[in-house]
């Protein structure tokens, strides 16, 4: 951001808030909000505010699955972009940091700037900066630099995506932060992408684990990026969706408490009378089988005389 001689970061923002850019810019809505809503001051030199050991360890347990799920995405990151002074951080939905991947040389800096475990990096606490605005509007951010809201956090470069939990619900963001000043923001936008794909591996991997008995199918047609899976039980019925797949097909509520057939989701015709759903059962006895009428009917329960009864006569093409 280009600023005008003379002019501190306070003057660039009270200028920019002043008008009508917040209604253009999500930038200048951040600021706003951080301003108006938070009352926060731009040259607070104050440094972020963190838990006590008790709290982070309780805040831990809360988000345990998840934290559980992330290790091997985090490391990934990790070794991408840990050698340009990158850290990976893993925050709840209060914007509390709760993992953290990070090179020892670097890590003391870090620390001192606050990416750590355990600091408060809500908008409401910290103004403008990625956790913290990426949570408030949900949505991939970049905050660089001087785009933080808070003077003192103008060193960083913050790129970060909103992890969903196995219910499509905002559980928490995930971040790649610098403090290096020759991270350029083209740079940062590649980085931003590789966040992107690692907050939907999460996901993807959290929503497995939540659903371990069940057959995890990608929604047709759906690109892989968008992670829109659906946990579907014995019964062929939907039990489970993540973010992607709720916004691809306009799911919404507990979908265990209202499960929905996976043929109407996916607009794949099924069988739709009792007949038509006993013939299935048997068809895919038989493949099981091999073709093996005999050892189908025993799979079943039933004699070859009542099998063959019931599938009856093999229709023609």
């Amino acid at each position: 951001m280009r600023r005008a001689a003379g002019y501190t970061h306070s003057h660039v923002i009270a200028a920019a808030i002043s008008g009508h850019a917040a209604a253009r810019s999500p930038l200048v809505a951040s600021w706003s909000r951080s301003a108006r809503l938070h009352k926060l001051d731009p040259e607070k030199r104050i440094p972020p505010e963190r838990m006590t050991a008790a709290e982070l360890a309780q805040a831990r347990e809360r988000m345990e699955p998840m934290i559980r799920a992330a290790g091997p995405s985090l490391d990934r990151l990790f070794q991408a972009v840990g050698g340009v002074g990158c850290c990976v951080l893993l925050a709840d939905r209060d914007g509390v940091p709760l993992d953290r991947r990070g090179a020892p040389v670097d890590d003391p800096t870090f620390e001192d700037w606050g990416l750590w475990t355990g600091t408060l990096w809500s908008e409401a606490q910290e103004g403008t900066n990625g956790i913290g605005t990426c949570l408030a509007e949900q949505r991939a951010v970049t905050i660089h630099r001087d785009q933080h809201f808070l003077a003192r956090n103008t060193v960083l470069s913050c790129m970060t995506a909103p992890v969903y939990d196995p219910q499509g619900q905002l559980c928490g963001a995930l971040d790649v932060s610098s403090c290096r000043a020759d991270l350029t923001e083209a740079f940062a936008g590649l980085i931003s992408h590789s966040v992107a794909e690692a907050a939907r591996r999460i996901e993807a991997e959290a929503f497995r684990a939540a659903y371990g008995r069940a057959r995890i199918l990608l929604v047709p047609g759906a690109d892989r990026a968008a992670g829109a899976l659906l946990a579907v039980d014995s019964d062929d019925l939907v039990i489970g969706a993540t973010r992607g797949a709720r916004m691809l097909l306009g799911l919404s509520g507990d979908l265990a408490a209202s499960p929905r057939p996976a043929a109407d989701l996916l607009e794949q015709g099924g069988p739709e009378t009792l007949d038509q759903a006993e013939r299935a059962v048997l068809s895919r006895a038989l493949a099981r089988a091999g073709g093996n009428v005999s050892a189908a009917a025993r799979a079943l329960g039933i004699s070859r005389a009542t099998f063959h009864r019931k599938l009856g006569p093999t229709p023609r093409a």
